[in-house]
């Protein structure tokens, strides 16, 4: 995997990121695009550390806060493997948050 330093932040992240929108999936719009149980989510996330990607994109506007709670799960335990990112949504919560949260 190639990695790159994401602007003055000092966190070396990789070229690819992978989106948890499927991540639950319950809901009517992101239904449409998967609805992936814990243990789906399991395997995934498991894929993309073996692969090098370590970066998972969610926010709490995914399936109303599913794709966030599911990843949690996921990558407890794997803290210094996983690097979430939040997406930009319209909730105050996620723009609290904002940018690159590295869990290590």
């Amino acid at each position: 995997m190639e990695y790159r330093v994401l602007g003055s932040s000092g966190l070396n992240v990789p070229a690819l990121s992978f989106g948890t929108g499927t991540f639950g999936g319950n809901h009517p719009f992101f239904g449409k695009w998967g609805n992936s149980t814990v243990e789906q989510a399991n395997r995934i996330v498991d894929i993309c550390l073996d692969a090098g990607a370590n970066l998972f994109d969610t926010a709490d506007v995914y399936s109303f806060g599913q794709s966030e709670e599911i990843l949690g799960q996921t990558i407890s335990g794997q803290r210094d493997e996983a690097q979430p990112a939040y997406s930009g949504g319209k909730s105050r919560r996620t723009r609290r948050r904002g940018g690159i949260c590295h869990c290590g």
